[in-house]
């Protein structure tokens, strides 16, 4: 497995505050990273330490599979909060002016317009942009140099429904078209939700889990509970009477993925083969709900 991005006990300090407590975070190649949390996590500070924008007090980085340094992080794009842009000149002018630092030709230009959805915008300047079309515009001079990681600070904080949706699309193009790694943090679980691979979830400074967007599928699908005194006595029942294999048992509690629909006949059989059934209901958890219970409101 190819690791773009690692950290290990990851630590800063401000005074007496510990603003990122050990993060030890693993993105791997192709991944959307859903670093998520409540504004003032650490999630800005961590990404901060990655870019060398300030000093970790403690832990390392490994970027692309070496200890980081400065040619690695060459091949880092990001935003960090509010692009800087030339406010007097237009989309193309930013990326050309810009282009002179990083590395990047004429048709790499174009090509970026395109993939941020800015290509005709025409000689209207910067300074007219709406702030939607400013943040696509910072991502676009990002990928200049052509990165292999890309670290965008809260690209949507701020924007309209219609504005979060075209950032939404250039990022799912960089990663999906250019094959860029995108390491996207945000306090908005629903955004997230529709691109991220795998998500951090951060609290307090704490890098609370890890999971991908399957396992958090799984965790979050709709499922039949099933408490009785003999679960053992019960799962043999579910697999050998009815045919079904899809469960977790996890003391006296069975949760079903499958035959949800028959669950007047599982009561029945579990009932009459006396595994003592005290509750039978249908859960559904909310993808909301899971991360709430791990960050609060």
């Amino acid at each position: 497995m190819e690791y773009v991005l690692r950290t290990k006990d990851l630590t800063k300090i401000y005074g007496q505050k510990t603003v990122a407590d050990k993060i030890s975070m693993n993105i791997r190649k192709g991944d959307i990273y859903g670093f998520i949390g409540k504004n003032g996590a650490g999630k800005t500070t961590t990404m901060k330490m990655i870019l060398g924008m300030i000093f970790r007090n403690d832990g390392e980085i490994e970027l692309f599979g070496k200890p980081i340094d400065n040619a690695g992080r060459r091949r880092i794009g990001s935003l960090i909060e509010a692009p800087g842009l030339y406010k007097n000149l237009t989309a193309y002018e930013n990326l050309h002016r810009f282009s002179l630092l990083y590395g990047g030709g004429e048709k790499n230009i174009s090509e970026i317009l395109e993939i941020v959805n800015l290509a005709d915008t025409g000689k209207k300047k910067a300074g007219e942009f709406s702030l939607g079309m400013r943040q696509r515009l910072g991502i676009g001079i990002a990928l200049l140099g052509n990165p292999d990681l890309l670290v965008l600070d809260e690209p949507v904080n701020g924007l309209d429904p219609a504005a979060i949706k075209r950032v939404r699309d250039a990022i799912i193009n960089i990663n999906r078209e250019r094959g860029v790694t995108v390491l996207i943090s945000s306090h908005l679980l629903g955004e997230l939700a529709k691109i991220s691979t795998k998500y951090g979830i951060i609290n307090s400074g704490v890098l609370i889990e890890e999971v991908t967007a399957e396992e958090l599928n799984t965790k979050c699908q709709q499922s039949l509970v099933i408490k009785c005194r003999d679960s053992r006595r019960a799962g043999a029942v579910l697999k050998e009477s009815l045919g079904i294999d899809r469960f977790d048992e996890t003391d006296g509690v069975l949760e079903l993925f499958s035959g949800l629909d028959r669950a007047e006949e599982i009561n029945k059989a579990l009932v009459d083969a006396g595994t003592g059934v005290y509750d039978l209901h249908i859960t559904n958890a909310d993808m909301e709900d899971y991360f709430i219970e791990r960050i609060g409101r």
